[in-house]
This record gives C-alpha cells, structure tokens and sequence, in this order.
C-alpha cells in the first residue's frame, strides 16, 4: 500500500477554527505541549485520503496523534498476509502513543480523514510536572486498555451474530438519537476487526435483516428496528 507522506496543512483554517474554539484554544502550534494546560498545543493538522498509511509497523513512534474528523483504524498485518483490525478510531480519539520507541501497529485511514499529530518529546517530564496533562494521558491509557479487553473478549468464545450484534451496538453509541448509524468501514473492514470473513459478516447482517432486528437501507447504512433484541443476543 502507498505511504502518504506527511504534511502539515496550513490551508487546514476550517480545522484550527474548530479546535481554537474548544478546550484547545491559547495553545502553541510547534506540536509540543504547555505545562499547566494539558494537552493543548495544536501540532500540524495533516489529511489523509481513505485508506493510506498514516504509519507502519516498525515506524519510529515520535508522534501521535488525535482525530478531528473521519476514521483511523490501527491493524497489524500477519505473517501469510492475512489483516487484523486492533481498533477503530473516531473524532477526539488518541492514537499512535506507544509504550516502546518503535510502532508495533499500522494506522491506515478508513475514509477520508484529519487528524493532528504531537510530538512525545519531553512528555514523560512533563506530565510529572502537570497534573492535567498527566490526568488526560492516564485517561487515554485506561481508554484504551478498555477496549483492548473489550475487543479480546470479542473474539473470544462467541458465535458469528454475537460478535456482529456487539459491533453494531458500539457503533450505534455513537449516535444515541438517531435509529441510522452510517458505517466508513468495509465489509472486510468488519470482517478483519471480528475475527470473521467477509461472507460470514455479509450473511450475519442479512440474518439480522431477516429477524428484523435490523434493516440495511445501504451497504455503508444500517437501521437499528430492535436495539433491545440486539443486546439481548451478548
């Protein structure tokens, strides 16, 4: 797959506008960070066309980096080629803060996304130093733990429409007011996240479909007729 190289987007106004107005604002935009603030410091602003590298396996980790818009998936690609989708990362989310000095995933965009990227130089001192900057790192730490546990326990011991329903479930919370929720991702996408092919994730939707627990107006759409039933099936 084609490396898209990185570029800081200083037409990226609509982006930093978005950011100077939230929690965001005051910061510097050399990508480090502002000892009593957290993390604030806006880093350039960098866009991804869907489905290039952000980084690859191997990778120095000197950044990470922080969604503003659209959706990052991080994956490791194994030894006879097949794919398996560690997460998917939406707007606000944190990515790429690796405990080692090398990447031991890739980040792929699953659509086309924006994301900011931080420099980890000087971050250990400082967050002893700073005590919201250290509270927001140990948040995104158990956040992420969270949903290593959660996606083990996905794979684990549960059958093709448990892992389906669960997915669908997680992806509706992102949208508690509306029954559609819109999926970026593949089939394959799902698939490769599930532990599952494509045609097995194809033919569980359709499943659903048939149990009217769902209904799929498009491929990349699905709405939500029975969310109580789709719970009840973990």
């Amino acid at each position: 797959m084609t490396r898209l190289a990185f570029s800081a987007d200083h037409a990226g106004s609509a982006a930093r506008d978005m950011l100077a107005r939230g929690p965001w604002a005051n910061a510097s935009t050399d990508g480090s960070f502002v000892p009593g603030g957290g993390l604030r410091a806006i880093g350039p602003v960098m866009h991804f066309a869907q489905d290039r590298d952000i980084y690859g396996e191997g990778d120095d980790a000197d950044v990470f980096f922080k969604v503003v818009s659209g959706v990052v998936r991080t994956c490791k690609f194994l030894s006879d080629g097949r794919r398996q989708i560690d997460s998917f990362h939406v707007a606000g989310d944190v990515f790429g803060l690796e405990a080692g000095a090398e990447r031991s995933l890739c980040a792929e965009a699953v659509c086309d996304c924006t994301v900011i990227s931080y420099r980890r130089r000087g971050l250990e001192m400082l967050a002893a130093d700073d005590e919201s900057l250290s509270r927001q790192l140990f948040s995104y730490a158990m956040r992420s733990l969270a949903r290593a546990q959660e996606h083990s326990l996905l794979l684990g011991r549960r059958s093709a429409v448990e892992k389906v329903a669960a997915f669908l479930i997680g992806w509706a919370e992102y949208a508690p007011e509306s029954k559609v929720i819109s999926l970026a991702m593949t089939r394959q996408d799902i698939a490769d996240y599930l532990g599952l092919t494509m045609e097995t994730v194809s033919r569980t939707l359709s499943q659903l479909e048939r149990d009217a627990l769902i209904e799929i107006p498009t491929a990349r759409q699905i709405r939500m007729k029975n969310l109580t039933a789709l719970r009840n099936l973990n």
